[in-house]
């Protein structure tokens, strides 16, 4: 029987009495189990390294695979479904007629005790100032949108047009704000129920004096209970206000490492500062209530605490009403300060550290009214605050005070304290992008997490570097989905590398014998001898072997088995699964040899990389190579047996080409190894002295395919300009003189000939690769086809020159990983959905053979896909629902092989719980493929719109859905799921790919989008938005070391280095006594100040001034010094996850490369493009 049920449904919650044990003001005490948990002392099995397991021969072979089974017909669609915004039920809050009567004055009693219930002063009317809160909240029908989805945003014309600032929004007095303050705990409510969160009127608390730090050693002073309001929103209040003191990381370096700057990537970093309002003595404040400034104010007050409603009865819906006085028995309310930060993803990142001494009082400085970033108006260019000070080398940074809790992520509105506790742990917080401009988390975030209510799947399902769908929890039904506004689909990286892989080996494959599904471990077992599919749901039989555990070499539990226990297996396929017997590794080269190509010496670089790296190629005794070269005539190599070195033929015929020797054009690898790095040697000086301008490429391939259609394999094409003779010849389209415009035209293809001849090509099971090192104009959105439809890869080295070594060397780099990866041949992928979803389209390079079935020729571990899924019917009566992606294919030593991996996520009813379930980098990695589709289809203007619909849409679906006010409020409220959404839109924007009004090379923007389509969505995230660091705890850290390393010999290399904060990418975070190293994904940019002290730039750089620098310097210089290590060290860690090392690029501040940095700093403005604020701004004035 198994132990564990994949349907599981996790019980009501349990009643919580209010004994302490819950949360009272968003202060947790003991925090009772979740449902739905593991039991105590549940324990899980790790998983175990690769192994083979060899299955005794069973009674019965299992039927083969055969075709794939028919899809059982789609349900009727359900349309009665019901928007649940409730959040799970618990226990009853305790009745108030159980405690003892007040003694408290009438206008500080809890309500129904000894006094009238409690109204919000409006005579039970829903106040308008509720609405300002962004908690979640019901709504009585379905809401209606006047623009479509993303995916019709994508697919369809666009509804807005270019970005254009926004007007200054409305001035809101300071009294009229004030107003709204004092009365938000009466008039704040719950999505369930509208539970009203009151005041408490109990002993004044006194609290200890707190001071704070963030990330940048930003210290505050707290003297009465912490504030959970925003920081902007505080200001308004209270009119008074800490001045901000200058940046403490902007200090030059020092000798010694500060306090302050502990390597912590969990605490805050760039956040404002608010000192705490004083109370008047005697005055008793209630949490999330500022005092009243005038005795109408308090006769107001007074007046709303007597005529609030009543409490809700027993057995109300999570949370209940607090009450005001503590029930007999339970644990005094601890405040704020003294409680842990709440279990979610941004609350581990902003912790703030209490001090003993508090800085001496700040003067006041008063806010920026609404529409207004510092002093400028909001429809103005955005001026960014001063820098700090210079300091004394060596000295301290100084401490400024923090700002209120939550830092830059804090609440948009005065929220309650409690309902932010409640947000915060259902994960439903929600954030005011236009008061919270610094949104970059500093340390990078985690994936978001799905929830299974089951522990045991949520351990092991799959990997979010290999699959990942852009919502965690799915819409039950397709209105629920459109909605939300958000595109469903998923991106994955199939062929990744990973480090242990559990590899298996039988002889019968348990599938589903409806829809082919692979068993997983999402499936039921009915008993030992049944499963049912978690897919289609048809109950199975098990073959008898499949009892047989291959660890214990004993027959028992069929939940041991490794395929229910990883979602991501391999299997050694069986002889069913081959059409014919597996075909060994064919390598075939196509040089252009030019006379630009003879210039730009890309030759030489390639043939010395391929000779050192010959042995390391994937491949066994049979693996096979050749080699073709083409100027205006092709140019044969046969390296038959009996000669000692290679002879050459030349095919003069162009128009109609065949193969002058069949046999000995490609040739075994093991047996003419020699002849082959002869042969590598001799070709760069070969054409050294020709001068042939023609480029008969299409004659090459059209021989190439000639030469490899009896076995398949890989032809890598390298052309460095455009094809002008024989077939597939082409004339030059690019204007240079039209590169900035807002139309950009030439994106489709000149000819469908390279098209068309990829398609035949995977048809044979052969892939082409092209290297285009192109010195001007060679149309890439034409010849790079052959790779698109092919299922291969595209590389570009634009004005690419021997004479440039950091060309050189990144080519180098590129071409060696391209050789020594690993490589799956004659591969097919499909994906499968659980009833009621399908895929609609794909995004990637590949040819769809059917509906479902993609062609891979080839594939490779850097290679990522993209899939749009839609609702074949609803999801009411299912829990979960599964994607499973299986890609067979062959290995380099001929053997095949089928990786398998499933993915399980949660079904919802609930609105607010989709939009706060977004997982926005997944979004990001979609939108950009669909865009580039978008582009090619229709033109970039429509694209371009597109994205800005989309985040319009988001934002509006998501405004109707908390029930928030309609209007212009100042405000642009998100859910946390979705605060960085503009931030990556704009990079999307501003991104060779899709940018105007910027120079563009047309090769340059066509491989750009070949990017968005093909790069696996960690790599795409940093092409889109690069990591900004300032690597001033690296130079401290270092001289710490070095300082400890001078007492102990005993250097300890594994020392971890400190966690550097991630910075957004803008100038105002520039310093010129600092240095910052910006990650671009292939690229790193070291960018120097002009004021870095000397030492430092010893240290470091090896140099006594920033005058020593050259304008174009690349790569990291050897010195032998503690700060070049562990600067070393860092940029290693950094490259740890890509497939090559990242070129190094160093820039002094006055440098003429300056601009490829600042280019890169897309928050800013700039001559055609907003800047982040200003897009805020725009966005906010479109959302309704």
């Amino acid at each position: 029987m198994s132990t564990y049920n994949p349907n599981f449904v996790p019980p009501a919650h349990a009643p919580m009495p209010l004994n302490g044990n819950n949360f009272v003001n968003g202060v947790q005490g003991s925090v009772p189990q979740q449902p739905g948990g593991p039991p105590p002392g549940q324990q899980y099995i790790p998983q175990k390294q690769p192994q083979q397991f060899q299955q005794p021969p069973p009674a019965a072979a299992f039927p083969g695979a055969g075709a794939a089974g028919n899809v059982p017909p789609p349900q009727q669609f359900k349309s009665g479904n019901s928007n649940q915004f409730l959040p799970p039920t618990s226990g009853a809050a305790t009745p108030l007629q159980q405690l003892p009567p007040s003694t408290l004055p009438p206008h500080l009693r809890p309500p129904t005790v000894n006094g009238p219930p409690i109204t919000n002063g409006s005579n039970g009317a829903s106040s308008a100032n509720s609405s300002r809160t962004a908690s979640p909240r019901p709504i009585g029908a379905a809401p209606q949108y006047a623009q479509g989805p993303i995916a019709a945003a994508l697919n369809n014309p666009p509804l807005a047009s270019g970005l254009r600032p926004s007007p200054q929004p409305t001035h809101q007095s300071l009294t009229n704000l004030t107003s709204n303050l004092e009365n938000l705990n009466l008039n704040t409510s719950r999505a369930n129920g509208g539970t009203s969160v009151l005041p408490q009127p109990q002993t004044q608390l006194q609290y200890p004096p707190l001071t704070q730090k963030d990330g940048r050693g930003v210290a505050s002073a707290q003297t009465g209970p912490p504030q959970f309001n925003d920081a902007n929103s505080l200001l308004a209040a209270s009119g008074e206000a800490a001045a901000i003191v200058p940046n403490a990381m902007a200090t030059p370096f020092s000798g010694q490492k500060p306090p302050n700057l502990a390597p912590n990537p969990a605490k805050m970093y760039g956040s404002a500062s608010v000192a705490s309002r004083p109370t008047p003595a005697g005055q008793r404040i209630p949490y999330g209530v500022p005092p009243p400034t005038n005795p109408e104010q308090q006769s107001q007050q007074n007046n709303n605490l007597q005529n609030a409603p009543p409490p809700p009865r027993a057995g109300a819906v999570w949370p209940p009403s607090l009450p005001n006085v503590a029930a007999p028995g339970a644990q005094p309310m601890m405040p704020p300060a003294q409680q842990t930060s709440q279990t979610y993803p941004y609350s581990q990142v902003y912790q703030p550290a209490p001090q003993q001494q508090p800085p001496p009082p700040q003067p006041a400085v008063q806010p920026p009214p609404p529409g207004m970033f510092g002093t400028q108006p909001a429809g103005a260019p955005l001026q960014y605050q001063a820098q700090a000070p210079p300091q004394a080398y060596g000295q301290h940074p100084q401490q400024q005070p923090q700002s209120a809790p939550g830092g830059p992520y804090g609440t948009s509105g005065p929220l309650n304290v409690a309902q932010q506790g409640f947000s915060r742990l259902w994960g439903q917080d929600t954030i005011d992008l236009m008061q919270n401009r610094h949104i970059l988390t500093p340390a990078t975030l985690p994936p978001p997490k799905v929830v299974l209510h089951n522990q045991f799947h949520e351990s092991i399902n799959c990997s979010p570097s290999i699959m990942r769908c852009t919502l965690t929890k799915i819409p039950e039904s397709n209105s629920l989905l459109q909605k939300s506004r958000l595109p469903l689909g998923i991106v994955i990286h199939p062929f990744r590398d990973v480090n242990s892989l559990p590899v298996i080996q039988c002889i019968n494959i348990v599938r589903c014998r409806l829809c082919r599904t692979y068993i997983n471990p999402f499936v039921y077992f009915v008993d030992s001898k049944m499963w049912k599919c978690n897919l289609c749901y048809r109950v199975n039989e098990l073959p008898d072997d499949f009892q047989f555990d291959p660890a214990t070499k004993t027959y028992g539990d069929v939940t041991r088995r490794p395929e229910v226990r990883s979602s991501t297996i391999e299997f050694i396929a069986p002889s069913e699964y081959m059409l014919r017997p597996p075909q060994p590794a064919m390598y075939l080269f196509l040089f252009d040899v030019s006379i630009i190509a003879q210039q730009s010496g890309y030759l030489e670089a390639a043939c010395a990389v391929l000779n050192r790296h010959l042995d390391e190629m994937p491949g066994d005794a049979r693996t096979q190579v050749g080699f073709i070269c083409f100027d205006s005539f092709v140019h044969f190599y046969s390296m038959a047996e009996g000669l000692n070195q290679p002879h050459e033929m030349t095919l003069l015929d162009i128009e109609d080409p065949f193969l002058p020797r069949p046999d000995s054009l490609l040739v075994n690898l093991k047996e003419c190894k020699e002849l082959v790095r002869d042969l590598l040697k001799q070709l760069p000086k070969r054409f050294a002295h020709t001068h042939d301008p023609g480029s008969a490429l299409g004659a090459a391939l059209q021989v190439a395919f000639k030469l490899m259609q009896a076995s398949g394999g890989r032809i890598t094409v390298f052309q460095s300009c455009l094809p002008n003779k024989g077939p597939g010849a082409l004339e030059p389209r690019e204007d240079p003189n039209n590169r900035s415009a807002k139309d950009v035209a030439h994106l489709n293809p000149a000819t469908d000939f390279y098209k068309r001849f990829a398609l035949e090509c995977s048809g044979y099971q052969i892939a082409c690769d092209l290297f285009l090192m192109n010195q001007q104009y060679s149309d890439m959105a034409t010849i790079s086809g052959i790779s698109k439809h092919s299922g291969g890869c595209v590389h570009h080295f634009p004005l690419y020159q021997k004479t440039k070594p950091h060309m050189v060397d990144s080519f180098r780099s590129c071409f060696k990983r391209y050789l020594t990866r690993k490589i799956g041949f004659e591969a097919v992928m499909r994906i499968r959905c659980t009833r009621g979803l399908q895929v609609h389209t794909f995004h990637g390079n590949f040819f769809v053979r059917s509906t479902d079935l993609l062609s891979l020729p080839n594939v490779n571990p850097d290679a990522g896909y993209g899939m749009q899924i839609s609702y074949e019917e609803s999801l009411t009566d299912a829990k979960t629902i599964c994607f499973q992606a299986a890609l067979l294919y062959t290995n380099s030593e001929g053997e095949r092989r089928i990786r398998v991996h499933t993915v399980c996520l949660p079904v919802t009813a609930s609105l607010p719980e989709v939009m706060h379930s977004a997982d926005t980098e997944a979004i990001i990695g979609l939108l950009s493929k669909m865009a580039v589709d978008r582009s090619v289809a229709s033109n970039l203007s429509d694209a371009r719109d597109a994205f800005i619909n989309a985040t319009i849409d988001v934002y509006n679906a998501f405004k109707i859905a908390q029930n928030l006010p309609s209007g212009q409020s100042g405000q642009l409220i998100a859910p946390r799921s979705l605060a960085l959404l503009p931030l990556y839109i704009l990079g999307l924007l501003k991104h060779p790919a899709f940018r105007v009004g910027t120079s563009t090379r047309l090769d340059d923007r066509v491989y750009a989008m070949d990017c968005m389509k093909t790069l696996p969505l960690d790599q795409l995230m940093k092409y889109v938005y690069p990591e900004l660091y300032k690597i001033d705890a690296l130079i401290y850290h270092a001289r710490n070391s070095n300082i400890s390393s001078n007492q102990d010999d005993d250097e300890d290399e594994d020392e971890p280095l400190p966690e550097l904060p991630r910075l957004q990418l803008s100038a105002e975070h520039l310093d010129s006594r600092s240095i910052f190293l910006m990650d671009c994904g292939t690229l790193i940019m070291i960018y120097v100040g002009l004021n870095v002290p000397p030492d430092v730039l010893e240290a470091v750089l090896g140099i006594s001034s920033t005058a020593e620098l050259g304008d174009y310097v690349y790569g990291l210089p050897n010195v032998v010094s503690n700060e070049n290590d562990v600067l070393k060290r860092f940029i290693l860690r950094l490259n740890y996850d890509k497939p090559y090392s990242a070129l190094v690029q160093i820039i002094r501040d006055t440098s003429t490369a300056k601009g490829q940095f600042i280019e890169r700093l897309t928050d800013d403005r700039s001559e055609s493009s907003l800047s982040y604020y200003e897009f805020l701004q725009h966005i906010r004035a479109q959302v309704k």
